[in-house]
């Protein structure tokens, strides 16, 4: 899924910023004991609200931020910061899922004891009924998946209009249910994290007002819900630590506030006055009066958290237009790029880092290092006049890139011009293009709209290699109208049956190796330029305890933090 990172243009951060630890050991902020940290009110302060409060209606895998407070799923990410955070864990099934039929059927079996907040039991027809309601078309927004996946269900309409449901997933009893599907598909655990899995019960379903009082399954409930203001969330008495290993569930309260303003957010957290002590948010980064603090205030230092969230910058070739179907080109083009000024312009070093691979710097990722153009820090501009002279243009050339014009963003305006500036040195005049943000990636992503060469990033819906190669280098993938992501148009069937066989592979480790070594293949054939790979930096409350930031997420977990 596309997700854009707001990058701060600020030079750099302070060099002390601590990273947390995973697993409940090291914290943001001091000693944490997961034995003693019940109590308290943990608030969260936001620019945005929730898009919605329905299972059916979220797009989010690793059960979320948020929504991982009230809804449970079949799997879950592990709860720990850095690598560790990017693994599959068990939820409210017993283990990760049981593939057979070479992964094209995927089992899973309930824990004992599961509630819902009304006390009545979670059962494997629940989960079955809440995946199925996701297919109405009165409740868009989930992830598209399941309707790909299964078996029969690519033309199903959710249980309002065909309440037989789908016959691909089964329950053969009230704690087993079976998913069937068209071919393999080792992430199947991976998707089994959406909050698609959530389990809702039949009963107390009231279609498009579900969102308005959800029943929950995980440690809180909702008490008061606000739109776009007052979210407030209290225990669910039903929940324990016994049946949900991963949540911690610390505080009695809490309270998330929404549509404030950004600098706001930061400055009421570093201040930590009252409540405001006991504060994080989960869509704010560092901002620029924070950021020039921390090198003369290490106690406010020790309040930042860091992590990795799996995210690619890249300038995106459309190969089916001149002079980009020229791979010589391409290899011209990166070659030229300076990607240190793309990373100042960026954010700094501390925001961001230079990219030379498609895949980030993670080892779920499958991570190769590769760089078969090579640029060095500042680029190289005489090799690419020399490539642009082979490919027939000894004068160079004159293209047009397409960029956002909202400031402060990866494919904003500041990293166009820096790229502008890079590719003069290479004789190549580089026409900017800004088209405005709320229309961008729909305007890049459509083959009839789409500009010679535009930035764009791309992120992972988990963190696996599949999902961040196939959608962009799998030629299956190419849509002659919107919502085309494989804006190089690269179609190539060897690589198409390389993604078939990785992706029937149910070993984690052994697919990621696969899928390092697929990007770096798709990297010696220059179809994109990467420019960097974001960084997440975030600031806790001074009560806040184990604030780590989950490299799934990009975000702080809130199923872990204390404030007590």
């Amino acid at each position: 899924m596309k997700r854009k990172l707001v990058l701060l243009s600020v030079a750099a951060v302070a060099g002390s910023l601590s990273v947390a630890c995973g697993g409940g050991g090291a914290t943001a902020s001091g000693a944490f004991d997961p034995a003693t940290c019940q109590g308290g009110t943990l608030t969260v302060l936001n620019q945005r609200d929730q898009t919605h409060l329905d299972p059916a209606r979220l797009y989010t895998s690793g059960g979320g931020n948020i929504p991982s407070l009230l809804f449970r799923t079949l799997t879950t990410r592990t709860r720990a910061g850095g690598q560790e955070g990017t693994k599959v864990a068990p939820d409210l099934a017993t283990n990760t899922g049981e593939p057979s039929d070479d992964a094209k059927t995927w089992t899973y079996h309930l824990r004992d004891g599961l509630k819902f907040d009304d006390g009545s039991p979670i059962t494997a027809q629940d989960v079955k009924y809440g995946i199925e309601r996701s297919f109405s078309p009165e409740l868009p927004g989930g992830a598209p998946y399941l309707r790909d996946w299964l078996v029969g269900a690519a033309d199903y309409k959710g249980v309002y209009a065909q309440p037989e449901g789908i016959a691909a997933i089964e329950t053969p009893d009230e704690r087993t249910i079976v998913f069937r599907l068209r071919k393999p598909q080792g992430d199947f655990p991976y998707l089994a994290t959406a909050t698609q899995f959530s389990p809702v019960p039949k009963a107390k379903d009231t279609g498009t007002n579900y969102e308005n009082k959800p029943v929950s399954s995980g440690p809180y409930r909702i008490e008061k819900y606000e739109k776009n203001k007052d979210l407030l969330l209290v225990r669910n008495e039903h929940w324990s630590r016994s049946v949900d290993p991963n949540r911690l569930g610390c505080p009695d309260r809490i309270e998330i506030h929404s549509g404030l303003n950004a600098a706001v957010i930061n400055q009421r957290i570093a201040g930590g006055a009252g409540a405001d002590a006991n504060a994080v948010t989960t869509d704010t980064q560092l901002g620029p009066d924070e950021l020039a603090r921390l090198d003369g205030d290490p106690e406010l230092a020790k309040r930042v958290a860091k992590g990795n969230f799996p995210y690619t910058w890249y300038l995106s070739f459309n190969t089916t237009k001149a002079p980009f179907d020229n791979p010589k080109v391409r290899q011209a083009f990166t070659h030229a790029v300076n990607r240190q000024a793309v990373v100042n312009a960026a954010g700094g070093s501390s925001l961001a880092y230079p990219a030379t691979t498609f895949l980030p710097e993670q080892e779920s990722m499958g991570f190769r290092k590769y760089d078969f153009y090579p640029a060095g820090a500042t680029g190289d501009p005489e090799k690419a006049k020399q490539l642009l002279a082979e490919a027939g243009f000894p004068n160079g050339v004159e293209v047009t890139l397409a960029h956002s014009t909202h400031s402060g963003e990866g494919d904003g305006p500041e990293v166009a011009a820096a790229l502008q500036d890079a590719y003069k040195r290479a004789g190549i005049t580089v026409r900017l293009q800004g088209i405005d943000s709320a229309s961008y990636s729909t305007t890049i992503a459509n083959p009839a709209t789409q500009p010679q060469i535009a930035i764009s990033g791309w992120g992972a819906d988990w963190p696996s290699g599949g999902p961040f190669l196939t959608p962009v280098f799998d030629g299956r993938q190419i849509l002659a109208s919107g919502g085309n992501f494989n804006l190089a148009h690269h179609d190539d069937p060897a690589i198409n049956a390389e993604i078939d066989e990785i992706t029937r592979i149910t070993d984690p480790k052994q697919a990621a190796k696969r899928w390092g070594e697929l990007d770096e293949k798709l990297g010696q054939k220059a179809l994109v330029v990467t420019l960097f790979h974001g960084k997440d930096a975030a600031l806790t409350g001074k009560n806040v305890k184990n604030a780590f930031v989950s490299d799934w997420t990009g975000k702080y977990d809130l199923t872990a933090l204390s404030v007590k």
